[in-house]
C-alpha cells in the first residue's frame, strides 16, 4: 500500500499552499498518497480583504482538517504554516491544540513529520517557526524530517530564496507580491519525496 502522508496547511494568500502543492507532487513521485487539507479559519469573514477573499474561494473545495479523525491510518505528516512572529499561525496552533486524544494514544509516535512555512521578509522568522513547530511534533513522538544539504538548491547565491536544513520556506513580500520561486518549489518537492521515503522505511 502507498504510504499516506497527511498534509494540513493554512494559507491566507496562497504562498504556503503553493509549496504544499509542490510537496504533494513530491509525495506522489515517491509513491505516496498525499492527503491535503486546510485547517479551520479563525479570522471572521468581515475582516477579510479582497486578496484573501479571492484565495479562500479558490481553496474552498479542499476539505477542512479534522483533528479528531485525520491522524487515523496515516504514515507521515507535512505541515504548512505561515509565520506569525516566529511561530506557527493561530489557525494551525488551534488545530494542534485539539489533538490531545491522539497524544495520549501515541498515534503519531515514529511517524515522520516535516514543516513548510512562509514569511513576509527575508529574515522574518522562517527558521524559528519551523523549529518551534518541531516542539509540538516531538511531543507527539514524531520523527523530524528536514532538508539535507544534498538538496543543493538551498545553497544557491544568485537569488533570494527560502529554505534551510530544518525545512522549506518562501519569502512572500510585505504585500504578498512574491510567490514561491521554482527553486523553492523544487525544494518542497524534494521534501515531499524525502518524507515519503522515510515513511516507507518506518512503516
Amino acid at each position: 500500500m502507498k504510504p499516506k502522508i497527511f498534509m494540513p496547511f493554512y494559507s491566507m494568500y496562497g504562498h504556503t499552499f503553493s509549496l504544499m502543492e509542490a510537496a504533494a507532487q513530491g509525495v506522489i513521485e515517491a509513491g505516496g498518497e498525499p492527503v491535503l487539507k486546510r485547517v479551520a479559519e479563525l479570522v471572521p469573514a468581515e475582516f477579510w480583504n479582497d486578496k484573501m477573499k479571492v484565495f479562500q474561494e479558490k481553496i474552498n473545495s479542499i476539505p477542512v482538517a479534522d483533528p479528531r479523525e485525520d491522524f487515523k491510518d496515516i504514515n507521515g505528516i507535512i505541515m504548512g504554516t505561515p509565520t506569525r512572529f516566529g511561530n506557527m499561525c493561530a489557525q494551525m496552533r488551534n488545530f494542534w491544540d485539539q489533538t490531545g486524544g491522539d497524544w495520549m494514544k501515541g498515534t503519531l509516535i515514529n511517524k515522520p513529520a516535516a514543516i513548510i512555512t512562509s514569511t513576509a521578509t527575508q529574515h522574518g522568522g522562517q527558521e524559528t517557526t519551523i523549529i518551534s513547530s518541531m516542539i509540538t511534533l516531538l511531543h507527539h513522538g514524531c520523527v523530524i524530517v528536514g532538508l539535507p544539504y544534498s538538496v543543493k538548491e538551498q545553497m544557491k547565491m544568485d537569488e533570494i530564496i527560502g529554505g534551510s536544513p530544518y525545512g522549506v520556506s518562501t519569502i512572500a513580500g510585505l504585500d504578498g507580491e512574491r510567490m514561491p520561486s521554482e527553486t523553492e518549489l523544487s525544494m518542497a518537492r524534494e521534501l515531499g519525496k524525502r518524507a515519503t521515503e522515510i515513511a516507507k522505511k518506518l512503516r
